[in-house]
C-alpha cells in the first residue's frame, strides 16, 4: 500500500474493499470463462493437443514432444479426463481455471500498489478480451503466461511479507510454466531485460540526485536489496530457502518432463531415477532446442510479425494499451518517484512485444497474449489516474473534467464487454485479428453429433472415410493417410492427417472405425464401399455427390475463411442410428441437402 494510504485512518477498511474487489473480480473472471465453455468447436490446434492426449489416457505411454508443446495439458487433463468424460468443457476446464484466477496477482502485489490500483488490476486481467477468449482455449499460453505473472508476484510477495514460504511458491509456479510452454525461457529474459532497464532506470535517478553511477551499480542498490534478506533471518537462511526454491522448481519439472509410465517405475526401481531425471531434465532440453532452438521456426521476416503482433494488441486490448501508456506515464512524472513494480512490469510489456515477434514461429493472436499480461499492471495504474482525476474534477465541480475521464472509463467499460460478448464463441472472419485462422464454424458441431450416432449404431466395417484430395492451390494432399494404423502411435504418419484437425479428437472420442481414400480416386468406389459418413472438401462436393445417392449433405466453414468441408451422411445409417437428420444451421457458412432428389 502507498505511503499515503498507510496515513488515512481508514486504511484498513480501504483495503478491505480492494480485497472485496479482487474477490469480485476472481468470481465474475471465473464466471466469464466457465458459461458455454464447451459451446465452440474445438480448434485445429485443440483438435490435435486433444487427440494426443486421448491416445495417452488411454495407453499410458506419454513422452515430450515439442511441436506440441510442454507436457503439463497432456499430463494434467489425463487425470481430469479420469473423473470427467473428455469432452470440449473438461479439456478446455484447467485453461479456463488457471485464467479465471489472473486476478488474484493484484492482491499478492498489494503493497507495491493503491487499492484503487489493486482493484483495477484484477478487474483488467478479468475483463481484457484477448485473456478471456484464450482462457477458453485448450492452448498452453494463458498457462505459462498465467503461471510466469504468479512467480513474479510469489517473489514480490515474499518480499512484501517477509515470507520466504512465497519463494517456494514461486518456483512451483514458474515449473509449472516451464511444464506448460517452453516459452517460459523467453518470460524469465523478459524478466531479465525489465530487470536490466529497471536498473537502468534507477541509475538515471540517482545519479541525478547527486549518487554516482559506481555507488548505484555497486554499492548503495545491491547493497539495500541484500540486507532486505535481514528480513528472511539473515543471508544464510536467504541462501537456504533459495536452494529449496531452486530443488523444488527441478522437481516439479522433472514431474512434467519424464516419460510415463517410466516415472512411475521409479518406485518399484529406484536405480532408474538417474534416468528418469536425465531424461525430464537434459533430455527435455535436448528435444526442446532440436525443435525450437536449432528447428529452423523463427525464420521468417521480423516486420510482418511485428504488424500481426501489434494489430492483435490494438484490436483485442486497446483499453490496456491505452491506460498503459496513461499510468506509465502518470507513475513516472506524477508525483514522487516511480514505483519499481509499474516501471518493471511495463518494460517487460514492451521487451514482449520487442521479441516475441522474433521468437514466435507462426502469426497468431494468442502471442499478444504475452505483452498483455504484463501491460495490464501499467494499465490499471492508468485505470486508477483517470478514475482519481475525474474524482478531484468532480469535487472541483468541473463537469467537463469529470464527464471526460467518466467518458473515457464507460467508454473502455463498454468496449471491453462487447467485445468479450462477440468473440467468447465467435468464428467470424471479422474478428481474425483475436482469432486464430484454422477455426471450424460452430454449426459443424451439430453434424459431429450425428456422426457420432451413426458410428455408434454401426456394428461393423468402416464408420468414417475421409475422400482424398489435392489442395487446387500447393497441390498437397489432404485426408489421405496410407496407414491409419500409424495415427495410434506419436508422431502419425504422413502430414495430410494433419489436415483432419480437429475431426480426429471427435472421432476418436467416438471411438469410430477411419479409413480414407488416395487423392483423385474414383468417386463410384466410395458408393460401392457404401461408408455411413464421408468427410471431404468442398471442391470435391460436386464431383462425389452423383455417386453418393440417398446421402445427406452438409457444408460447413472448417477454416474462418477459404475452407469448407463437405460430411455426406448415409440416410439408411441414420433410420439405423435412430437418428432425424440434422436441419439446416442458422450460420449462413452451413449449407444442407439431400443428393439423388
Amino acid at each position: 500500500m502507498s505511503t499515503e494510504d498507510a496515513l488515512a485512518p481508514d486504511a484498513a477498511s480501504r483495503s478491505a474493499y480492494a480485497l472485496a474487489a479482487v474477490v469480485v473480480a476472481t468470481a465474475l473472471s471465473l464466471l466469464a470463462r466457465l458459461v458455454a465453455l464447451g459451446g465452440r468447436i474445438f480448434h485445429w490446434d485443440e483438435g490435435r493437443v486433444g487427440f494426443w492426449i486421448l491416445r495417452f489416457h488411454e495407453s499410458g505411454v506419454y513422452s515430450y514432444r515439442p511441436i506440441i508443446h510442454g507436457p503439463f495439458l497432456p499430463i494434467v487433463n489425463d487425470k481430469v479426463f479420469a473423473v470427467l468424460p473428455p469432452t470440449d468443457f473438461s479439456a478446455r476446464l484447467v485453461v479456463a481455471l488457471v485464467g479465471g484466477l489472473l486476478p488474484l496477482v493484484a492482491w499478492l502485489v498489494r503493497d507495491r500498489l493503491r487499492d484503487v490500483e489493486v482493484a483495477a488490476l484484477a478487474f483488467v486481467l478479468a475483463a481484457n478480451p484477448l485473456l478471456v477468449y484464450y482462457s477458453r482455449f485448450m492452448r498452453s499460453d494463458v498457462l505459462v503466461g498465467g503461471f510466469s505473472l504468479f512467480a513474479l508476484a510469489f517473489a514480490v510477495r515474499a518480499l512484501d511479507a517477509d515470507e520466504p514460504r512465497y519463494l517456494h511458491l514461486s518456483a512451483v509456479s514458474l515449473a509449472l510454466g516451464f511444464a506448460s510452454k517452453e516459452n517460459a525461457l523467453i518470460y524469465v529474459l523478459c524478466f531479465l531485460g525489465g530487470a536490466a532497464l529497471l536498473l537502468d532506470h534507477r541509475l538515471i535517478r540517482e545519479t541525478a540526485g547527486g549518487t554516482s553511477a559506481s555507488l548505484v551499480v555497486l554499492g548503495a542498490w545491491p547493497l539495500s536489496a541484500v540486507r532486505r534478506t535481514d528480513r528472511f533471518g539473515g543471508a544464510r537462511r536467504a541462501v537456504g530457502h533459495a536452494v529449496v526454491a531452486v530443488v523444488v522448481f527441478f522437481a516439479v519439472v522433472v514431474f512434467f518432463y519424464a516419460p510415463r509410465p517410466e516415472f512411475w517405475n521409479v518406485f518399484g526401481d529406484p536405480s532408474s531415477v538417474p534416468v528418469v531425471v536425465q531424461n525430464g531434465t537434459v533430455g527435455a532440453w535436448e528435444k526442446f532446442y532440436g525443435t525450437w532452438g536449432g528447428g529452423g521456426h523463427q525464420d521468417h521476416s521480423y516486420l510482418p510479425y511485428l504488424y500481426d503482433f501489434l494489430q492483435s494488441l490494438v484490436y483485442g486490448a486497446p483499453a490496456v494499451v491505452v491506460f498503459a501508456i496513461v499510468g506509465f506515464v502518470a507513475d513516472g512524472y506524477g508525483d514522487g518517484d516511480a514505483r519499481d513494480l509499474v516501471s518493471f512490469a511495463t518494460y517487460i510489456g514492451i521487451v514482449s512485444v520487442v521479441g516475441y515477434p522474433v521468437a514466435t514461429d507462426i502469426q497468431a493472436p494468442w502471442a499478444a497474449v504475452h505483452a498483455v499480461l504484463p501491460l495490464t499492471v501499467p494499465a490499471a495504474v492508468g485505470v486508477a489516474y483517470v478514475f482519481r482525476a475525474g474524482r478531484s474534477a468532480f469535487e472541483r465541480e468541473d463537469a467537463v473534467g469529470a464527464g471526460l475521464a467518466a467518458l473515457l472509463l464507460l467508454s473502455a467499460a463498454t468496449g471491453v464487454v462487447g467485445a468479450n460478448v462477440s468473440y467468447m464463441n465467435s468464428t467470424a472472419e471479422e474478428d481474425k485479428m483475436v482469432l486464430q485462422w484454422a477455426q471450424p464454424g460452430n454449426d459443424l458441431k451439430p453434424t459431429l453429433e450425428t456422426v457420432h450416432a451413426v458410428s455408434e449404431a454401426n456394428d461393423e466395417g468402416t464408420d468414417v472415410l475421409f475422400y482424398g484430395t489435392y489442395n487446387p492451390y500447393n497441390h498437397d494432399a489432404l485426408f489421405y493417410v496410407e496407414n491409419e494404423s500409424s495415427a495410434r502411435q506419436a508422431p502419425v504418419g504422413g502430414p495430410s492427417w494433419h489436415s483432419r484437425l480437429p475431426l480426429p479428437w471427435y472421432l476418436e472420442r467416438y471411438g469410430a472405425n477411419v479409413t480414407s481414400t488416395p487423392p483423385a480416386t474414383d468417386p463410384s468406389t466410395i458408393a460401392e464401399r457404401n461408408p455411413p459418413v464421408v468427410f471431404a472438401y468442398e471442391w470435391n462436393r460436386s464431383d462425389l455427390e452423383p455417386a453418393l445417392d440417398g446421402y445427406v449433405v452438409y457444408e460447413h466453414r472448417f477454416k474462418l475463411w477459404s475452407e469448407n468441408v463437405t460430411v455426406f451422411v448415409d440416410e439408411e445409417a441414420l433410420a439405423e442410428a435412430d437418428v432425424a437428420a440434422p436441419e439446416a444451421r442458422t450460420e449462413a457458412s452451413a449449407t444442407v441437402a439431400r443428393t439423388g432428389a
